[in-house]
C-alpha cells in the first residue's frame, strides 16, 4: 500500500506539488457534519412535547366528556319540591375574584316558573336581565343555565350558573358562578328572600 507521501499528488521527484489530484478513494465515509444535529435535537423535542400536549388535551377532554356525560347514569333524587323554588326572590349578592377578593355588590331578582324547570333574572345594579333553564338537580339543590338577554351597559357576562337551595328559615341560598370577558372567574354569594 501507498504511504502517506506517495499519496500526495505529484511524483517521488516532486513530492508535495499539488498539481495532480488525489484520485482515490476512502475506505471510509467522511465525517458527518454536526451543525444540524442540535437543531434536529431541538425540532424532535419539540414535536414530541407538542404530540404529549396533544394527547393530554384529547384525554383531558375524553375525561371531562365522558364524567359530564351522564346520559348512563340514573339521575339524581331531588330532595326538595320545585314549589320551595317556584316565585319571585330578590337579594344582595357579593362578588370575589378567583383570589377571593371582594369585586362588588350587586343586586339580584330571580323569578322561577311553575315546576322550577325554567326562570328570568335581572340584576338590577347593573341594568342586565336573562333566562334560566334547569341543567342539573343535585339533592336539595338546582342548578340553571343563565343566558343573558339584555345588557344595555355592556357590563355583564353572557352565560353563568345559578346554583339555588333552600336557606335555613326562609328564603334561598344563591351562588352565581361565571368567567369574564378577560378569563377570571367570579362567584356571587347571597340570600335571596
Amino acid at each position: 500500500m501507498d504511504t502517506t507521501a506517495e499519496l500526495r499528488a505529484g511524483t517521488e521527484d516532486e513530492p508535495g506539488d499539488s498539481s495532480t489530484p488525489v484520485r482515490e478513494l476512502s475506505l471510509w465515509p467522511p465525517p458527518r457534519s454536526t451543525r444540524h444535529s442540535g437543531r434536529r435535537r431541538r425540532l424532535l423535542a419539540r414535536l414530541g412535547a407538542a404530540a404529549f400536549v396533544l394527547l393530554l388535551a384529547g384525554g383531558g377532554a375524553a375525561a371531562a366528556w365522558f364524567y359530564l356525560d351522564d346520559s348512563d347514569q340514573a339521575p339524581v333524587t331531588a330532595t326538595s319540591e320545585p314549589g320551595e323554588f317556584e316565585g319571585a326572590w330578590s337579594g344582595r349578592m357579593h362578588q370575589v375574584n378567583t383570589e377571593g377578593d371582594p369585586v362588588a355588590e350587586w343586586d339580584a331578582e330571580v323569578r322561577i316558573d311553575e315546576g322550577a324547570e325554567r326562570g328570568s333574572t335581572a340584576w338590577t345594579t347593573f341594568t342586565c336581565s336573562g333566562t334560566l333553564e334547569l341543567s342539573a338537580r343535585d339533592g336539595d339543590r338546582l342548578v340553571y343555565t343563565y343566558t343573558e338577554t339584555s345588557d344595555p351597559e355592556d357590563r355583564c357576562v353572557d352565560e353563568a350558573e345559578l346554583t339555588l337551595w333552600p336557606a335555613s328559615g326562609a328564603g334561598l341560598n344563591a351562588e352565581w358562578a361565571s368567567i369574564t370577558r378577560e378569563g377570571t372567574r367570579m362567584v356571587s354569594t347571597g340570600t335571596l328572600d
